[in-house]
Parts: C-alpha cells; structure tokens; sequence
C-alpha cells in the first residue's frame, strides 16, 4: 500500500481532492512524502523526481497540479472527465497516457481508467473507475532504486507494465470457462442460459480487446519515436510491454475463435441429432403406415368383403403385416434410418 502522506499534506488533499501518495525521490531513492502544493519547489532541484498518485481527483486538485507542474489543458480535461480511448501524447518535453484498467466482478469485465502525466521531474498518475491500486508498483519501483534512477520514464514503464498485466488473470479465468463452455456445447445442445453468457463473453473480449489493441501503437512510439523524456536505456522495457500486449491480443483472439467454432459445432450437431429423429419418425411412420392402410380397409361397411368367411383370414392378415413390416424395418435399420 502506498504510504500515508503527513498531517499537512493529508489536510490539503482533502480539501483539492483525492491524493492517494505524493512523494519525492533522489537517485531512486524516497526522500520525502511531500503536498502536492510544494511539489514544485522539489522538481526544481536536480536528480529530483516528484510521483502523485490520485484517484478520480476533481477539478480544483487537478488546477493545482496544472500550475505546479505546467500539464496541458487539453490533457487535464481528458484527465477530469476520462472516458478516453487507450493513447499517448506529447506536449513539449511531457508526454501524456491513456490506459484502460479492467478487473473481473461477479463474472463480467469492469472497466476503468488511468491517466499518467509524464515529465522530466514529475509523474502524475490519475485512476478512473475499477483499478487496482499502483501501491504495489510504487513499492516495486522503489525495491530497484538503480532503475527507478532512471526517472519518469522508468515510473511510466512500470505502470504501462502493471495494467498490462493485470489483463492476463481475466484472460486465465475466461479461457478455463471458455474450455468448461466448449465441453459443454459438443456434448449437447446449448441452453438459453449458455447462449447468454456465450453472447457475454464475447462481448466481454471484445470490449478488452478495444482496450488492449491501441496499446500496441503507444509501445510502438515510446519505441521508435524520440520523445523528450524517454531515455535510450528504457527503451528495451516498453519493448517488453509491447510483447505482453501482442500476447494479449493473441489470446483474446483465440478465445473468441475456440467460443465461435464451439458454438457453430454445437449447431451443427443440434441439426444432425435432430435429423437422425426426424429419419426415425418417417421410418417408423412408414412402418405403422401398413397395419394401419390394413385395418383401415377391413374397417369399412361393405357388403361383400374378400376372405369374410375365410377360417384363416385373421391370422393371415396379421402374418401379412408382419412380414411386410419386418421387411421395412430391416430395410431402414440397413439404411441407418433405425
């Protein structure tokens, strides 16, 4: 868990807003838990990093953070309404990112977001909605203080890292639900229940899908692309970002793959199964067809009828009958209409 900020920061964010951490680090080491109101003053001194962490702050902290540190106002607004599409942007010598957090809830992905404001000396997160908590990237950064030396770029790989892979324990628990799915769809019929939750889970990919997808191109520009505050050094790490997103992609894609033909399969053997009766059902109609064809002639009112008075007409009639039914019965059961 991210530490707890002194009395007088504690006091300022409660009144600006929501300040989850606020703390200042030299040679990637913490020095100080500081205000988000005295920031500033520590960005200006050399080696210095500032990393606030907030969580749905409103619009007077958000001011207060755009004059200590300079964030764009195009930037600040995308970060006090959210609702933003996975990106990344530069403004001068800061870089400003989107991403989309997700975690599962009684079944269904939750959906939130995170905003990192990214300079020289300073790092802004800004947590939207379902997200777990960056305590455990703070403490993670701070156990390495020979890469969290390297500054904000270090900071922003580690949180890019963070929501990436926190994607693949949703991805694990839909893919072994998935499996139980497929299992059950090959063995029988779908019920309305099961078609639901298909429709859900796809919906359910797709909709990380749209959140992982565009996080190939921002890896690709913190890449390839010269942005200010991205050294060469940290280069490598994006890259392996970059792979976590592919494999995302990758898996998502397959399990949409393995519900579709799990689905069609099921539908195909739906209609076999239902064919095989429907062949019984006119095997043994034609079957009954004779008796009753029979009994229907012996059963009309006329006055002369052939074999009335014949001693053995019963049992020849019945023998008739069952000789003629046991031929289309074998005949069908050859065929494998039986």
């Amino acid at each position: 868990m991210d530490r707890p900020l002194p009395a007088a920061a504690s006091a300022a964010s409660t009144a600006a807003g929501s300040v989850v951490a606020s703390a200042v680090y030299a040679e990637g080491r913490r020095v100080a838990d500081v205000p988000p109101a005295d920031a500033r003053a520590w960005t200006e001194r050399p080696g210095h990093l500032v990393w606030i962490g907030l969580y749905e702050p409103d619009e007077a902290l958000l001011g207060l953070l755009k004059e200590q540190f300079g964030l764009h106002p195009l930037a600040i607004e995308d970060a006090l309404h959210a609702h933003q599409r996975p990106k990344i942007e530069a403004y001068g010598d800061a870089v400003f990112l989107v991403l989309r957090t997700a975690r599962l809830a009684d079944g269904r992905i939750v959906f939130g977001e995170t905003h990192v404001f990214a300079g020289r000396s300073h790092v802004v997160t800004v947590r939207h909605g379902a997200s777990a908590s960056y305590g455990a990237v703070r403490t993670r950064c701070e156990a390495s203080p020979a890469l969290l030396r390297h500054g904000a770029d270090f900071v922003l790989y580690a949180v890019m890292d963070f929501v990436v892979d926190c994607y693949f324990p949703i991805l694990d628990s839909l893919q072994a639900e998935v499996l139980r799915l497929e299992e059950r769809l090959l063995d029988r019929p779908p019920t309305a229940l099961e078609i639901e939750r298909i429709h859900q889970v796809r919906r359910d990919l797709e909709d990380l899908r749209r959140a992982a997808s565009p996080l190939l191109e921002v890896c690709s520009r913190l890449e390839h692309f010269h942005l200010p505050m991205i050294d060469a050094e940290v280069t490598p790490y994006f890259r392996d970002v970059h792979d976590h997103v592919i494999r995302v992609n990758e898996t998502i894609d397959s399990l949409r793959e393995v519900l579709r033909f799990a689905f069609d399969a099921s539908m195909m053997l739906a209609t076999v199964r239902q064919g095989d009766v429907m062949r019984k059902l006119a095997a043994w109609a034609a079957i009954l067809a004779i008796p009753t064809a029979v009994a229907g002639i012996y059963g009309m009112n006329f006055d002369h009828m052939p074999e009335l008075h014949w001693r053995h007409g019963y049992f020849a009639v019945l023998a008739g009958i069952a000789a003629v039914c046991g031929v289309l019965y074998v005949r069908f059961r050859r065929t494998g209409w039986l």
